[in-house]
C-alpha cells in the first residue's frame, strides 16, 4: 500500500495479516459472470474500467449476487484502478468475507505491470551469498571469494574511483525472472563496509549518496582467489565460465590475487569488456580470427612456393 499509495475503500484494521504468496495477478472477467473453475484464489484481483462498466449494467440485486459468488471464492485483496467508483454492493460483500478493497488512481495497465514487477522482486526465489556487489559502468558485478582475499578492499577502491556500492559481505539475491537476478544488502548492513584493521565504514556518509545503490541486477560474477602457480588461468578469454545462482547461469571470471595486481582496475576492465560482449563485440574472437587468417595466408604462400 505504501509503495503504490493505495487507499482503502473498506475499513479493515488488520491489513498486515493478509498473506500474498503469488506473483500472478488476475483481472476477473469470467469470474464476474459466475464461472469460477480454475480460479486462482491466491492472486490479487484488479478491477478496471471494463469490469466496472459491466457491473454498472446490472441491477443492485444482480450485482450483489455476482460479487457475492466472486468474493466467496476467496482471494487476498482486490484493487480498483483509475480511482473508479466502488459499488456499495462490493463494499458489503467485502466486509462479509473479510477481503480488503483498495483503490489506485493509476490506469489499469500501468498499475498491473508495476505490481507484477514489484511482486516478482518481493516474492521471487531468494538466497544469500557471501560476497560483495558493486555497480561498475552500469554493470552489476558480484565479487565472490574466500574470506580475507580482498573483496571489501576491491569494492572500496571501486567506490573511490566513482562506482557504486550495493552490498558488502552479504548479498541477498532474488530471481525476478527467468533471465534476471537482483542483488541487495540486508537492511541492517546496507551502505556499510568492513575493512580489516580499520573497522566498519559508512560509505554513504564518507562518499555521498552517489556512491551507493540499494539494488542492482547481477550481470557478471568475479571470483577472487589467491594465486596458485600450479593452476592454469584463462589468458585469452575464449573459454566461457558460469556461476549458477538460483538455477540461472551467470558469466564468471576467475581472477588470481597476488601483490602488485590492481584488482579495481581489473574489475573495471572486466565490466567494460563484458558490456562489449553483450553488444556483440568479443576481442578474443576477433584476435582468434586474425590469427587463423594469418595462418591461412602463410599456408597459401607456402603452397605457391
Amino acid at each position: 500500500m505504501k509503495e503504490f499509495e493505495l487507499e482503502q475503500a473498506t475499513n479493515f484494521k488488520n491489513l498486515d495479516k493478509v498473506l500474498i504468496t503469488s506473483t500472478e495477478v488476475n483481472r476477473p472477467g469470467l469470474q464476474l459472470v459466475g464461472y469460477l473453475e480454475h480460479f486462482g484464489k491466491d492472486r490479487i484481483q484488479i478491477i478496471g474500467n471494463m469490469e466496472t462498466s459491466y457491473l454498472a449494467t446490472l441491477t443492485p440485486e444482480e450485482r450483489y449476487a455476482r460479487l457475492d459468488a466472486f468474493f466467496k471464492a476467496g482471494f487476498p485483496c482486490i484493487v480498483v484502478a483509475r480511482k473508479l467508483e466502488v459499488f456499495q454492493e462490493m463494499i458489503d460483500v467485502a466486509h462479509k468475507y473479510n477481503i480488503p478493497v483498495l483503490r489506485t488512481d493509476r490506469t489499469t495497465s500501468r498499475f498491473l505491470s508495476a505490481l507484477i514487477s514489484y511482486l516478482n522482486v518481493k516474492l521471487g526465489p531468494m538466497g544469500t551469498w557471501h560476497g560483495g556487489l558493486v555497480e561498475v559502468y552500469g554493470e552489476g558485478i558480484l565479487i565472490l571469494g574466500e574470506s580475507g582475499v580482498g573483496k571489501s578492499e576491491t569494492a572500496l577502491e571501486l567506490v573511490k574511483r566513482g562506482h557504486r556500492l550495493v552490498a558488502d559481505d552479504l548479498v541477498e539475491i532474488t530471481k525476478v525472472s527467468e533471465k534476471t537476478l537482483v542483488g541487495e544488502a540486508p537492511e541492517i548492513i546496507r551502505h556499510f563496509i568492513e575493512i580489516r584493521g580499520v573497522g566498519i565504514l559508512d560509505v554513504r556518509r564518507l562518499y555521498g549518496v552517489g556512491a551507493v545503490k540499494n539494488k542492482e541486477n547481477i550481470d557478471l560474477v568475479i571470483r577472487l582467489e589467491n594465486w596458485n602457480k600450479e593452476k592454469n588461468y584463462e589468458r585469452l578469454g575464449l573459454v566461457e565460465e558460469y556461476e549458477t545462482i538460483l538455477e540461472l547461469k551467470v558469466p564468471r571470471l576467475t581472477i588470481p590475487v597476488r601483490p602488485g595486481r590492481n584488482l579495481a582496475i581489473i574489475v573495471e576492465v572486466a565490466a567494460m569488456n563484458h558490456r562489449q560482449k553483450k553488444m556483440g563485440y568479443n576481442a578474443a574472437e576477433i584476435m582468434k580470427e586474425r590469427v587463423i587468417q594469418r595462418i591461412n595466408e602463410n599456408k597459401g604462400l607456402e603452397d605457391e612456393n
